[in-house]
């Protein structure tokens, strides 16, 4: 038995699925319901905290896909200690996150914000804009997705690092790589900060006072993991003091951003409501995904992109 959790959407493309397997769809509100029985669960819902909700109802459970490639909004301590098989979907948006990232750097870059409000009053203003290829990227997390943005911003000929769990030399993607321990000691020099890590205990709050104080000043800043990596007063002070000079966000501690958040009217600031990898057919892509993990799974085979779930990602 296959449970789907979804809201708005639902998956299609399933009905190899159905032929050789019982389907039951619900919503938060009805998956207590749905889930008792059921093997596999498919959060289409991604966001959704309801399995912890239900997780006492979860009595034949054996592996949950998560119509996503970050699992912070999943992981409970109960699930963690449980037998459960946890898989992702990475890979199916490594490409569009990186073309965004390279695309608000451009636009930073050329200053395409500013020709675009210099447009709409109708001014004719001649001005220099700046080149990417001298410029320096730092990615913090090493993961599918920053690898694909460093290949891709590497081959516009920036100079790119990245920072992981553990510093080590030579790779293949990154060159350096740098230990996100010692973010604020090795950020001097870096024009383009990208986050792109998971949230985990070690990610949360990861560029904050400290590390935005030790930047050189001019640097922007490019969220597109999760909201919590980045202290959001700690990116204020920074924009109000000129040590940040441009900050894209697309993911935040609250979606939608609330109307109230400064970051609506602070000057430079670029807001997104979390598309970055959202690039045109990324549902099908996401139930194509499933649809072959499923069949691993009902052949006995070995499962794609199994979660580590003590460290939050997977970790091959």
């Amino acid at each position: 038995m296959v449970v789907v959790l979804h809201a708005d959407h639902l998956p299609e493309g399933l009905d190899s699925v159905s032929e050789v397997a019982d389907i039951r769809y619900a919503t938060a509100d009805t998956l207590g319901d749905a889930v008792p029985g059921a093997d596999v669960l498919l959060l289409w819902d991604f966001f959704s905290p309801a399995v912890k909700k239900v997780w006492h109802l979860c009595d034949s459970l054996k592996w949950i896909h998560i119509a996503a490639a970050g699992v912070d909004s999943l992981m409970f301590d109960d699930l963690v200690e449980s037998d459960v098989v946890v898989t992702n979907s990475r890979g199916v948006f490594d490409r569009p996150i990186a073309e965004f990232v390279l695309g608000q750097i451009l636009a930073f870059a050329k200053g395409s914000s500013n020709s675009e409000a210099l447009q709409r009053q109708k001014i004719w203003k001649h001005r220099e804009s700046e080149r990417i290829d001298t410029a320096r990227a730092m990615i913090v997390g090493t993961g599918a997705i920053g690898r694909e943005t460093a290949r891709l911003l590497s081959a516009v000929g920036m100079s790119v690092s990245g920072v992981g769990r553990t510093a080590r030399t030579g790779d293949v993607d990154f060159g350096e790589v740098y230990a996100s321990a010692d973010l604020s000691s090795v950020i001097e020099g870096v024009d383009y900060l990208v986050l792109l890590a998971p949230l985990t205990e070690a990610t949360r709050g990861l560029v904050d006072a400290q590390v935005l104080e030790a930047v050189t000043p001019g640097i922007r800043v490019i969220n597109v993991g999760r909201g919590e990596l980045l202290e959001i007063d700690a990116l204020l002070a920074g924009l109000r003091s000129g040590r940040v000079v441009g900050a894209a966000l697309d993911v935040f501690d609250a979606e939608p951003l609330p109307p109230d958040s400064e970051l609506w009217t602070t000057e430079n600031v670029v807001i997104t409501p979390h598309m970055s990898g959202d690039a045109v057919g990324w549902r099908g892509r996401l139930a194509e995904l499933f649809v072959a993990n499923f069949h691993r799974y009902n052949g006995a085979e070995t499962l794609a992109n199994v979660v580590d779930k003590r460290l939050g990602f997977v970790s091959n």
